[in-house]
Order: structure tokens, then C-alpha cells, then sequence
């Protein structure tokens, strides 16, 4: 609720004046927050509300929230965040910037950027590039990695937690029927039951950190050509601390809620390919379909502060409503390994695959030369010499992708393998990967002629693949055996080959009459 102070701060930070211009002062709203952009600079004051999950009631939590807020921003964007700035009262009733009259309220004061730099604003624009997703989601295993371990109780106990305010956060709305809440919180209580082995496991490795909290599209920004993460949670520790894939998933959940789902695919793989994380990727459904719900529930409590109640705002929150339910829907396990010779397509193809393959976010891409490199410790992008191909080397690396999808499959997780797979042995330890967890298995081979297969090596740049035309030739010299998978045509077009393969997948999938 607005008070009169703060509807005069309201004023005060409208008004160019106070910035010492003439041009107008944009102004921007958020459920907790009224923001100012003046020139070159950003002002965000906290509104005066006292909700489940934040109590900006008063000014002193106000000025409290806008010092913490520049605390945790300023790591993860350095220079975005300039300082806290305090709106003050004089004996006259004027209002000033760090005045000398009583305090009423605070403000947070930011470097201004354009809106089109905003991932958000780049996702509604088609902006959004596979490069630019990729560094973004190193920048948030950076982050992890930094973010401080908690230990302040189980994992499942924390999950709970969340939970728990959602339902809150739904009591203080009518746009969800009661009932249809209470199903829709009994659906999520049992999800987490079925989850919390897991999750406790991954608290005491500490997997549970204080992190972003609100990380979306929206809270990342493009400065200086870098991304940058910024406005995090800073009124309540309890909703940012948290397993730091629960932190990720905010994030593939608003790709995927625009359609964005090869993004959203992407993202994960190239987060867990730099951190190493494979044992939570069975829990990313679920923690989208908890993200869904915050979202459901946070614009359900706008709604009811807005004219327009019945309209764009209560749309928005059903969709992300009907989203949380979807995401919960249980779908089977399956293991779809894509070989050929290098140059066939098979990376190519394993990333427009995936995203259909098993739930949201789709399958885990288990791929030969990005396991390569790890084991090497280097970047995907990194070169390495002839010696890190030896047959020794390659046994470890087939090894590792039977491993990697043996531990998915077994915790309800699907896998797309991509490797050359020219060897009985690897096609056939692969498939076992599947075959001994009672998972469907398909094994596809790109076939093309060897002049197709030279003209692509030698016209390739930017992969994680070293294939050169000697090594092409090599493989075109070994006999690959007695090849008992799907044989495709790689000289089609991705879609033709990508359609082909969803069909197969759709028609082993057991039926639901």
C-alpha cells in the first residue's frame, strides 16, 4: 500500500527537476518496486508493501533492502550498480537527495542502459544467439561457484520452503479457484517427495547456496558486450538460498515459456557441461514447474492490485499456472545415440533433437569431443594436439559417455549421445547403457558419401570438434563393422532428419489410451 510519503517520493523521482533535466523521467512498476530512469542514470525505490516473502513496510527496511541490494549485485554487474541514495525532508516539506531533514525513504541508484540490452527484451526481438546463451550460462556456473555454501537444513526441507510461500503467495489472490490451488499444491507435495532422497543429497554436498534467486531473462543484461546478472534477491535469504540448479531453472523456464525451447535445451547442456552437475538433471522439471508456479502466484498478486483484473495480467499468470502443471507431467526415459563419421552432422542434428526428447528441458546431450575436452581441461573451443586421440584416450572418452548416460537414464533423465561410434564395441556399450535400465534405445547413423563428409570438415570453425580431412580419412579406411542402427541419409537437410527421428521416438513412446 502507497502511503502519502511515498507517494510524494513517487513524485519527487517523476519529476526532472529533481535530476537537474527537462527531458521527461521514464518511469516503470513491478509488484515490489517503482523504477525511474532520468538521463543517464536508474533509480529503483521499493514500494511500500508487506507481502508472505517481503516486508518493505517501513523506511529504515526500505533503506536496509536498497544497501543490501548494491552488496549482492555489485560482484555479478560492477558497473551497473553506483550506490544507495537516501530521499530526505526538510523543515520546508522539500525533498532532496541525501538532504538534511529526517529520511523517508531510499533509493537504489544504477547506471542506465538501453532496454534492447535486457535478454528479455532480446528474446521478444529474436535477438537471442546460441553464442550469447552459451556465455551466459558459463557466467552462471561462475557465479555458483562463488556463491557461498549453506547449510541451514535438508534440501528437500528447503524445496519445501519455497513451496510453502507459493501457497502463501496464492492465499493473498483470487484469481486460482481454492480448490484448484489445493490440487495444484498437493500435485507439487508429491513431486517433492519423490524427489527429496536427492535432494538431501545435494544439500550435504553442498549444492545449496546463497544465489540469484529471480533469475530470469529480465535480470540479465548485455553491458559492454558481456552479460551481466544482476537484481537479485535481496529481501529474503530464505528464497535465494537454494540448490543452484533450482537457481538455473528460473531460467530455462522463461525460454521455454516462450518457446524458446532449443534455447532452453541449450543452456542447460552447456551449464552442466561446465559444472559438472550431471547427478540433478532428473530435478529440472520439477524445479521449472516450481519457477512456473512463483511466477503464477507473483501475478496473481498483481492482478489484484490492478483495474484491469480480468484481463492481460490474469492471462498471463493462468498460462504460467498451466505451465507449472505441464512441467510436473511425468515423461518416460529414453537414450537415442546418433553416430557417423565426422562431418556426418551428428552435432548438428543431437541439438535440434533434444529439446523434444523427454521433459523439459529436454535431453541431456552427451557429446564426444565436449567430454574430450573436459577430460583435458580445457574449453570446448580449445584445440588439442594428436596425442589426446590415441585409442587410449578414445577408450576413456566412450567410457565416459556410457557412464554419463547410464547415470541420467537411471534417475528418470533422457540422453541424446553424440560420438563417431565407429566401433562395435562403443555402439555396443552404449546401447547396454539403456538396455540394462529397461529405457528405449535408438541408434541412428548419418551416412554420406566421403566427398560431402571432406567438404564439411574442411568448412568447419567454431566447434568443439578437431576433425580434420586426415582424421576423416582414417575413419573412412576402418572397417565400423556390422552397423544394425537406423541408417539416415546425413546429406538431408537437419529438419528431414530431425523430423524422422522425433517420429520414431513418438511412435516407441507407450501408449497413454
Amino acid at each position: 500500500m502507497i502511503t502519502e510519503n511515498q507517494t510524494d517520493v513517487i513524485a519527487f523521482l517523476a519529476n526532472p527537476a529533481s535530476h537537474g533535466l527537462s527531458a521527461p523521467v521514464e518511469t516503470m512498476e513491478t509488484h515490489i518496486s517503482h523504477i525511474f530512469l532520468a538521463g543517464d542514470r536508474a533509480f529503483k525505490a521499493k514500494r511500500a508493501v508487506k507481502l508472505p516473502y517481503v516486508d518493505f513496510s517501513t523506511p529504515a527496511l526500505r533503506l536496509d533492502a536498497c544497501r543490501k541490494e548494491v552488496e549482492l549485485n555489485s560482484p555479478t554487474a560492477p558497473d551497473l550498480y553506483l550506490g544507495v541514495r537516501r530521499i530526505t525532508r526538510d523543515t520546508g516539506g522539500r525533498l532532496a537527495f541525501d538532504g538534511p531533514g529526517d529520511m523517508i525513504d531510499a533509493v537504489v541508484e544504477m547506471r542506465r542502459f538501453e532496454q534492447s540490452a535486457l535478454l528479455d527484451q532480446m528474446a521478444a526481438a529474436g535477438t537471442l544467439t546460441p553464442a550469447l546463451l552459451t556465455e551466459t550460462a558459463r557466467t552462471v556456473v561462475r557465479f555458483h561457484r562463488a556463491a557461498p555454501v549453506v547449510h541451514a537444513g535438508g534440501g528437500a526441507a528447503n524445496m519445501a520452503g519455497v513451496l510453502d510461500i507459493n501457497r502463501a503467495g496464492f492465499a493473498t489472490s483470487g484469481v486460482f479457484p481454492a480448490d484448484e490451488v489445493e490440487r495444484f499444491d498437493t500435485a507439487f507435495r508429491a513431486a517433492l517427495a519423490h524427489h527429496a532422497a536427492l535432494l538431501d543429497r545435494r544439500e550435504q554436498a553442498g549444492k545449496v547456496r546463497r544465489c540469484h534467486g529471480d533469475l530470469h531473462l529480465r535480470n540479465i543484461c548485455l553491458l559492454d558486450g558481456v552479460p551481466r546478472l544482476f537484481d537479485c534477491i535481496e529481501f529474503n535469504d530464505q528464497i535465494a538460498t537454494v540448490d543452484v540448479l533450482y537457481d538455473l531453472a528460473f531460467l530455462l523456464m522463461d525460454l521455454w515459456h516462450r518457446n524458446l525451447r532449443e534455447l532452453a535445451n541449450l543452456v542447460m547442456n552447456r551449464y552442466l557441461d561446465e559444472a559438472d552437475d550431471e547427478d540433478g538433471f532428473a530435478l529440472l522439471p520439477f524445479f521449472m514447474a516450481v519457477r512456473a508456479a512463483v511466477r503464477a502466484h507473483v501475478l496473481a498478486t498483481q492482478v489484484e492490485e490492478s483495474a484491469n483484473a480480468s484481463g492481460s495480467l490474469h492471462a498471463e499468470a493462468s498460462s504460467y499456472f498451466d505451465l507449472a502443471l505441464r512441467l510436473l507431467a511425468p515423461r518416460p526415459p529414453r537414450l537415442i545415440a546418433i553416430g557417423g563419421l565426422s562431418g556426418s552432422g551428428k552435432t548438428t542434428i543431437a541439438e535440434a533433437l533434444a529439446a523434444d526428447i523427454g521433459p523439459p528441458p529436454g535431453a541431456r546431450i552427451v557429446e564426444s569431443d565436449r567430454i574430450r575436452k573436459a577430460l583435458h581441461g580445457v574449453p570446448a573451443e580449445t584445440h588439442l594436439p594428436d596425442k589426446a586421440y590415441r585409442p587410449e584416450v578414445s577408450e576413456r572418452v566412450y567410457q565416459e559417455i556410457a557412464w554419463r548416460a547410464g547415470l541420467i537414464l537411471s534417475q528418470g533423465g533422457s540422453v541424446v549421445a553424440d560420438a563417431v561410434f565407429d566401433r562395435p564395441a562403443d555402439r555396443s556399450r552404449i546401447s547396454r547403457s539403456a538396455l540394462d535400465r529397461e529405457v528405449p534405445f535408438q541408434g541412428i547413423w548419418l551416412e554420406a558419401a566421403p566427398e560431402v563428409l571432406w567438404q564439411r570438415v574442411e568448412q568447419r570453425s567454431g566447434s568443439a570438434s578437431d576433425a580434420t580431412v586426415d582424421i576423416l580419412t582414417g575413419q573412412l579406411q576402418r572397417d565400423a563393422g556390422d552397423i544394425d542402427w537406423l541408417k539416415l541419409d546425413a546429406a538431408a537437410g537437419p529438419a528431414q532428419i530431425v523430423g524422422e527421428i522425433r517420429t520414431l521416438a513418438k511412435a516407441a513412446e507407450p501408449s497413454t489410451a
